[in-house]
């Protein structure tokens, strides 16, 4: 504190003294300045940057981590407003960003550049206008399970002319999935080839000019975690619950906009179907979760991590009632995965060029029951907030990673 008495920036004590300041440094926090240019000059004027030199160096001084910081300035425009934002070091401007997104009831993209608009998505720029394909097609889309619901995601992503697209899944093509995995050929099952591999083929066919790296890796582990957070977007098309809760935390730590596919079909005793739903959850980092959503809970998670990592303790637990069981096989339909995607890619859609009757708070759960025929919503503001997460939002990189210990990384023992 006795630095923060001693700076000497022009009435700027009472931010450095601010007990902001003193939260980012106990939790390696990076500060954001950001102001206005109400007559909505473009770029950063001489007074901002004189103004960002000594005040980032102050900062700077105090927090003492070599930590980047950044500064933004918020301009008015005919339908709202935009922002734009620079790094800044001790030392001045680090550069500019290319990105800066707001994870809210509408998803807020604001780039450095406007992509182009090739012929293809002429159409849909009819409907939603130039801006937003122009968004798309710089969109870069973390996709996490490319099975059942993931592949039709994926292939309506592409369609659409998203940018760039990360896939992610680890299993293989087999048999018994190829009445539900959109791109894929009994060629692929007979060589058991690895899904994403398959699906980035197929997209390079396709020819529409998305970009696809791929992972086949599980969704908890370190790399992944820290190739996730260099996308706009993240989509879960995962039937774990621990997976979910890994992406939930990766969201909320990173400060990305989270959709949640679900299916779920219940076969009636005797043949039949009991139950068809799909659900689609567009999550805010620091407000309602998966968890304090009641899609899961601990218990779940903890059966699902004990089954992969001990299975006979697994087994034993189960046998004497400690602990609840994991479901085994889940039945499938393309039709049902198609309809959850497509809420999904139309959630997205409609979180950067809003165009429904209602604000998009109140769309926070979207289920179908096609079983009854009806469809349900709820905003949220009806959701509890997560109390656990609500306190990790924008952590970014932390040790161990999200705060597990299953993803601590170090030397690889012997």
């Amino acid at each position: 504190l006795k630095k923060v008495r001693a700076v000497k920036y022009r009435g700027e004590r009472k931010i450095l003294s601010d007990p902001l300041l003193q939260e980012a440094i106990r939790r390696r926090m990076a500060i954001v300045k950001i102001h206005s240019h109400p007559g909505g000059y473009d770029r950063f004027s001489d007074r901002d940057d004189a103004s960002d030199n000594s005040f980032f160096r102050a900062v700077t001084d105090l927090l003492e981590d070599g930590m980047p910081h950044a500064s933004a300035v918020m301009l008015p425009e005919a339908d709202g407003f935009r922002v734009f934002a620079r790094i800044m070091g001790g030392d001045g401007v680090i550069g500019q960003t290319d990105l800066v997104t707001v994870a809210g009831d509408d998803l807020l993209m604001w780039h450095s550049t406007m992509a182009g608009m090739p012929e293809f998505v002429r159409r849909h720029a009819q409907a939603f206008g130039a801006g937003t394909v122009s968004r798309l097609r710089q969109m870069r889309v973390a996709v996490v399970g490319c099975s059942g619901t993931g592949s039709p995601l994926i292939s309506q992503l592409v369609r659409l002319g998203v940018g760039k697209l990360l896939l992610i899944d680890m299993d293989r093509v087999e048999w018994k999935n190829l009445n539900r995995i959109y791109m894929t050929h009994a060629s692929d099952a007979n060589l058991a080839r690895l899904k994403v591999d398959v699906l980035a083929e197929e997209i390079g066919r396709v020819g529409l000019g998305t970009e696809v790296a791929c992972m086949a890796r599980d969704v908890a582990t370190p790399e992944v975690v820290r190739a996730v957070p260099g996308c706009d977007v993240l989509f879960g098309c995962v039937d774990s619950m621990s997976a979910r809760d890994v992406l939930n935390r990766l969201a909320t730590y990173y400060n990305l906009a989270y959709f949640d596919l679900g299916v779920q079909l219940q076969a009636a005793p005797g043949g039949g179907v009991d139950q068809v739903t799909a659900a689609v959850h567009y999550l805010q980092p620091g407000l309602s979760s998966l968890k304090s959503r009641s899609v899961y809970d601990s218990e779940d998670v903890r059966a699902e991590l004990l089954k992969r990592d001990d299975p006979a303790e697994y087994r034993r637990r189960r046998k004497e009632g400690y602990i609840r069981g994991v479901q085994e096989d889940r039945p499938a339909v393309i039709s049902v995965n198609t309809l959850a995607a497509a809420l999904a890619v139309n959630e997205l859609l409609a979180r950067i060029h809003p165009f429904r009757n209602d604000p998009n708070g109140r769309f926070a759960l979207q289920q179908f029951a096609l079983h009854e025929g009806f469809n349900f919503i709820k905003a949220e503001r009806d959701l509890p907030r997560c109390p656990v997460l609500a306190k990790e939002v924008g952590r970014g990189d932390v040790t161990p990673l999200l705060n597990r210990p299953d993803l601590a990384e170090g030397p690889v023992a012997a």
